[in-house]
């Protein structure tokens, strides 16, 4: 059985989010009749220790989608991933075992992504509704920055958005991790208005963006995830309203970095990127 790692939502190699793919078949103990045990998908995806794995198998034709697909950090499966659906499409492009566009049946309803010539994947997801909250207590001790804004997600993807003073102050943080655990269903998101686009070392290798964020998820076992597409489903609408356009480009300043090409549609947002495979091999333990 082959495994993947795919560097999503990356300007080259070693950049972006790492995720690992595992495309199943019937012989795997997969296809129509559903997945493998889900205490085996767990413990590959511990084995694996990247902040997502996803799975994913063959649908019968006619349906409401063409592939079935799931998603487990270390420790828990997920409702919604972004660079993980990215990498699998970007496996089963490559790999031919698709074309143009394709759909995923997954817990959150059903996503599509589409190939572009260019090499770039554009993922369909639905946008996340964002309601301003009171900041809790706590929240801006434990990231040691002062928090300007905040706004809730729980009714879709579970996070607190929270706004920073600026750029230079989000790259900046060093969190208290364990004192994040418990301030939302999933995580934290912070993020800033971009302070220094067009200038800088970094910002040459990484191009010109409108935002930054960083998003740390200790509660479901991922500390600081380095890219993640479904918080973009909330920046993109916080930012595309503050700045009058729907599109936009989103840097995640995390250690690896990545960019995020947001388009607001309303209940749907895209969200484009690059993937690049980085370890192809053989899982040899099977379901």
């Amino acid at each position: 059985m082959r495994i993947r790692v795919v560097d999503a939502f990356a300007h080259r190699p070693f950049t972006g989010n790492p995720a690992g793919v595992v495309i199943l078949d019937p012989e795997d103990g997969a296809g129509a009749a559903g997945f493998p045990e889900e205490s085996w998908l767990q413990h590959v995806a511990a084995e694996v220790n990247l902040s997502e794995t996803a799975f994913a198998h063959p649908l019968p034709p006619g349906g409401e989608a063409d592939w079935a697909l799931r998603w487990f950090t270390p420790t828990t499966e997920v409702d919604m991933c972004g660079h993980a659906t990215l990498a699998t499409a970007h496996v089963l492009h490559s790999t031919g075992a698709i074309s143009g566009t394709v759909r995923f049946a997954a817990r959150c309803g059903v996503l599509s992504a589409t190939a572009h010539d260019d090499g770039t994947i554009t993922l369909d997801f639905p946008t996340s509704p964002l309601t301003p909250v009171p900041v809790p207590d706590g929240v801006a001790k434990a990231l040691g920055a002062r928090v300007l804004a905040g706004y809730d997600t729980a009714a879709h993807i579970g996070d607190l958005v929270v706004e920073l003073a600026d750029e230079d102050t989000v790259r900046g943080l060093t969190p208290d991790i364990p004192a994040l655990v418990g301030f939302a269903e999933r995580g934290i998101i912070a993020t800033a208005v971009a302070g220094r686009p067009n200038t800088g070392r970094a910002q040459e290798a990484e191009g010109d963006y409108d935002f930054v964020s960083r998003c740390f998820f200790p509660r479901v076992g991922i500390d600081e995830d380095p890219v993640t597409g479904s918080a973009h489903t909330a920046l993109a609408p916080l930012w595309s309203e503050r700045l009058g356009r729907t599109e936009l480009t989103g840097l995640q300043a995390s250690a690896r970095s990545g960019l995020v090409r947001t388009s607001l549609r309303g209940e749907r947002t895209l969200l484009t990127g690059r993937s690049f495979t980085v370890i192809d091999g053989e899982l040899l333990t099977a379901p």
